[in-house]
């Protein structure tokens, strides 16, 4: 081993000094280190939190077909029985079937309000929430759903007020962070696994306001719903979807944040709905071209493509080619950031809007309306309404003017009585 060796100018006292005030410093390190390293045990923190955690189990009547066909087997054949026993034993054409599935939850409040994935509970007849102890209780309603952000919110009755959880923020968690999921993956009840936070704001296509946390921490069917817990025993994250080519864990899962959940949950509280601010335009992103011919050093801002003609954006002046640079005091960096930011903006508040516009920067005050659910889609997270003309003709999509078929129109073009859909009667150049 190599030492080096530090000639200093001070005196022999000093400079001893010094070297024992170093040695000090080395062993106060040297004992932080466990923690830096990593925490010794999340024991204290799972023992305190596994009883808000919940395993929910639905299940569904589904109308049962054979789906295969019967064999054709001779009369008199040694596998003609063998074949109709098992397909009877199968059930029968029309037959009802029930189809059961587990997810994950947990516990927000003692009266029995419970935080889930709506995937797990959506098209369930029958949802049973099973505690750690033992305990089963039947949901009493669906509070509420949301698919847009994969939340869901059930009430039951407890004959004892329920350990609750809190939330945290998940803004102040950094990559790295130490994070502890607990939920039933695959029908285990009250599994524990361990691991950080390997990127935030990842995006996965699963709808109109991304912006996951991800973890690698153990995350398997079964999982969904469940929390993402911090070191102080606060949820970060529900739990909601992996990316793994086997179906099991590969270290990529992905949590909705608590900042995006608590939001939707106060909404749910309230309303039984999500009820989301609405500026009226649809944007695209500003690629490196587009940032070159504006003037823009960088990509960054959402470039309004069009603009609904009542809606707020034109209310407020906005214009098709303007780039939303600052939406109600906060930098819009990536244009897919936008629709999240007026989502989560209360309906009716008046909001500065800074744009750039033929290179220059200005302010409009827009005042948001109310998005409805036929104006929102993966990928188009502000659309406008369609607009009907006195023709009846309709156009949700820009550049098509669009016109229902209806019987005469039927008899014009020599079409079937049955056939459904829309007419195009406009193009736009």
């Amino acid at each position: 081993m190599r030492f080096l060796v530090h000639r200093s100018t001070r005196p022999l006292g000093a400079a001893v000094l010094g070297f024992a005030m170093m040695l000090g410093l080395a062993a106060a390190e040297a004992r932080e280190l466990p923690a830096r390293g990593g925490p010794v045990t999340v024991a204290p923190i799972a023992e305190r939190l596994i009883e808000s955690v919940v395993n929910i189990s639905t299940s569904q009547f589904v109308k049962g077909s054979r789906g295969v066909p019967l064999p054709q087997m001779k009369k008199g054949s040694p596998f003609e029985e063998f074949f109709e026993d098992f397909f009877n034993r199968r059930g029968g054409p029309g037959q009802d079937r029930k189809v059961s599935s587990l997810g994950s939850g947990f516990v927000i409040d003692p009266s029995g309000i419970i935080v889930t994935n709506n995937h797990v509970i959506e098209g369930a007849d029958e949802i049973t929430i099973n505690f750690h102890d033992g305990t089963k209780l039947k949901v009493d309603r669906v509070i509420g759903r949301d698919p847009k952000t994969d939340l869901a919110l059930l009430k039951v009755t407890p004959k004892k007020p329920l350990k609750a959880v809190k939330f945290g923020s998940s803004t102040t968690l950094r990559v790295g962070d130490w994070v502890m999921a607990i939920g039933n993956p695959f029908g285990l009840g009250g599994t524990v696994t361990l691991g950080i936070i390997s990127a935030k704001a990842r995006d996965i296509n699963s709808g109109p306001y991304d912006d996951f946390l991800q973890t690698d921490a153990a995350i398997n069917k079964g999982n969904s719903g469940g929390p993402l817990f911090n070191m102080e025993g606060e949820v970060i994250g529900v739990n909601t979807a992996i990316i793994s080519p086997t179906g099991g864990s590969i270290g990529i899962g992905f949590s909705v944040p608590s900042e995006t959940a608590v939001m939707v949950i106060e909404q749910l509280k309230l309303h039984g709905e999500v009820r989301r601010g609405w500026l009226g335009v649809q944007i695209q992103a500003v690629t490196d071209e587009i940032a070159e011919s504006l003037g823009l050093s960088e990509p960054t801002g959402a470039l309004v493509g069009n603009i609904t003609g009542d809606g707020p954006a034109a209310k407020a002046g906005l214009k098709t080619g303007d780039v939303i640079i600052r939406f109600d005091g906060k930098d819009v960096k990536r244009s897919r950031a936008l629709p999240r930011l007026v989502a989560q903006t209360s309906i009716g508040k008046a909001v500065d809007v800074e744009i750039l516009r033929k290179g220059k920067r200005m302010m409009l005050k827009v005042v948001l309306g109310r998005l409805e659910d036929d104006q929102s889609g993966p990928g188009k997270p502000d659309k406008a309404p369609p607009a009907t003309s006195k023709q009846g003709a309709v156009s949700p999509i820009p550049g098509l003017t669009l016109q229902l078929l209806t019987d005469d129109l039927r008899r014009k073009y020599s079409l079937e009585k049955s056939m459904e859909g829309v007419l195009v009667v406009g193009v736009q150049r």
